[in-house]
């Protein structure tokens, strides 16, 4: 609380007194329960007005530091608004490739060099949906910061969190949002020095001295002191060959070669590969000083069609079988037969035996939890644990021109249909098992035809295309994002985890509302932005034509029939 008058103080007047429990404890921010069983502890502080005044005008309580600060040498530079981050960032193992995608900044978790790269966002080419979305905006006078930090794409600094504990890593030039700033020096020559006191221990202290909220003001990263010649020195010794080259060992980064041997997550990577999958250097995306990369002898071991069955199928050996042959060839003499493999399921951390265990019944769920429960490669399965196994690579699953249609067709027919082929034999045989397995197989091939014919609520719904647009039957965009292309696989009947539908585990996927607003829409086109609840109007959810007044609420929830997807394309004929 405080009481203040307007006057001018004179000497030793207006005292100012403070019980301070704001300072961080370790790594974790003290929280307002923690600070109240704090307060009879401490000790009052007492200072003049003179003596807490700071500039800037922040009342500081504790030791001012004289001298320059960083804003002498850098500038803050707040990120780009995404304007609909849902629709215009994806992680980039969403796609197959980067192609006409941005490389993107995002909010680093500390600690690391280069962190903060696990997204692409979409073009900003002229006439493009990101323009035309910040056009209709800037219309409506709600555009705000959609082209921020363009002045120092292409340039190096520092991408800093304005959040929290503060987490810088080095900022390459890429695109960012403005979940962080970046720190740009004035002078190039300064980057190392002001990285070695951005990512020390001494630089938070001194920005929460000024601010003490948990999001900081974009310009206050900068208000702090700073010594340049003492944090050259530092700099000098800590990296006498200049800053680390850009590397990175975990996957989820767009920075990694794609490498087993190499990566933190060397099962994981190996499955990717085993899948088609190939990181951004692989598919010809080159960075600063990270060229792109040629073969590494792992292609062969690439699946054709990006169906890989965890039992021997369609004239095709077992997942683990094959897995074994990759990671031989990726670790080449330092592979060693079954020791290897023991260890990196130790790593791995889930206490399976063997590669068959690991990959049935624990591959999935480390996969969703590593790629922010975005997976491209999905593990579906019929409920039964000596049942039907496949991983399949999503990227194959969602590709255009109706290659994604006839591969999900492919698994429905030739491998499930060899799978029932053999069940139905076992019957004959009367085979233990046989004929539970032969029906939860029967079921699974029904279900998976249901969603090659996506009659809702099978179907897949995109907010921000028209009506006559929806897809009819099977037909995901991959550029709309996994979050609502896997939305039937997980809809159209629960074989195992609640909530996974036909896969081994549940990704942490929500369909609710989005953030933001739409721009005024048609509402023969956009029913669902026109007095769409279906919170609270459960009949909004299916066929919804739209109401009264526009109010352009992102729900994501809502079903569409293909009667009615059908006829809003004739309409248009």
């Amino acid at each position: 609380m405080l009481s203040i008058e307007k006057s001018i103080p004179t000497h030793g007047h207006a005292c100012i007194c403070v019980i301070d429990v704001s300072a961080q404890r370790g790594e974790t921010p003290i929280m307002a329960d923690e600070k109240k069983r704090l307060l009879p502890g401490k000790h009052m502080l007492s200072m003049s007005q003179g003596e807490a005044a700071s500039r800037d005008a922040s009342i500081v309580f504790g030791q001012v530091s004289e001298g320059e600060t960083l804003d002498a040498y850098a500038d803050s530079i707040q990120g780009a608004s995404m304007l609909d981050i849902e629709r215009f960032t994806v992680g980039f193992w969403e796609l197959p490739y980067v192609g006409s995608w941005n490389l993107h900044q995002s909010t680093p978790a500390g600690g690391k060099y280069f962190d903060g790269l696990q997204f692409v966002s979409i073009s900003r080419e002229a006439g493009g949906s990101f323009v035309r979305l910040a056009d209709d905006l800037k219309e409506e006078g709600r555009l705000g910061g959609a082209w921020s930090g363009k002045p120092v794409w292409g340039r190096r600094g520092i991408a800093c969190s304005w959040m929290g504990l503060l987490p810088a890593s080095i900022y390459s030039g890429q695109v960012y949002d403005n979940s962080v700033s970046v720190i740009m020096p004035k002078n190039p020559d300064h980057l190392s020095a002001i990285w070695a006191y951005c990512s020390s221990k001494k630089y938070l202290p001194e920005v929460r001295k000024l601010n003490q909220k948990p999001q900081v003001a974009n310009a206050t990263l900068v208000k702090v002191p700073f010594d340049l010649t003492y944090w050259q020195k530092i700099a000098k010794e800590k990296y006498p060959y200049g800053l680390p080259s850009p590397f990175s060992s975990d996957p989820t980064q767009w920075l990694f070669k794609g490498h087993p041997h190499q990566a933190d997550n060397p099962l994981q990577v190996a499955v990717a590969r085993l899948l088609c999958y190939q990181w951004p250097r692989q598919t010809g995306s080159s960075f600063p000083d990270c060229p792109a990369l040629g073969p590494d002898g792992l292609e062969k071991h690439a699946d054709d069609d990006g169906i890989v069955a965890l039992s021997p199928i369609n004239r095709e050996e077992a997942a683990a079988a094959r897995l074994r042959a990759l990671l031989s060839d990726a670790y080449g003499t330092e592979w060693r037969d079954g020791v290897t493999e023991r260890q990196l399921l130790a790593d791995a951390g889930h206490g399976a035996a063997t590669l068959e265990e690991w990959l049935r019944d624990w591959f999935f769920e480390e996969h969703c939890k590593l790629f922010h429960h975005r997976p491209f490669i999905w593990h579906i399965w019929d409920g039964e644990k000596d049942g039907f196994h496949v991983l399949v690579n999503y990227h194959r699953l969602a590709a255009g021109n109706g290659d994604g249609t006839r591969l999900l067709q492919k698994l429905a027919t030739t491998y499930l249909g060899d799978w029932i082929a053999r069940c139905t034999q076992e019957v004959a045989a009367d085979k233990p098992g046989a004929a539970r397995r032969l029906k939860a197989a029967q079921d699974l091939q029904a279900d998976l035809r249901k969603i090659l014919e996506a009659e809702a609520p099978n179907d897949i719904f995109v907010r921000w295309k028209p009506l006559r647009e929806q897809a009819v039957g099977w037909g995901p965009d991959i550029n709309d994002g996994v979050r609502l292309n896997i939305r039937p696989f997980l809809t159209v009947r629960d074989v195992g985890k609640k909530g996974a539908g036909l896969l081994r585990f549940k990704p942490n996927v929500k369909w609710d509302k989005d953030r933001g607003k739409e721009p005024q829409r048609p509402k023969s086109d956009f029913p669902w932005f026109w007095s769409c609840d279906p919170e609270s109007n459960p009949q909004h959810v299916t066929d919804y034509h739209g109401g009264v007044s526009f109010t352009g609420e992102r729900w994501t929830e809502l079903h569409y029939t293909l009667a009615a997807k059908r006829a809003a394309r004739a309409s248009r004929t």
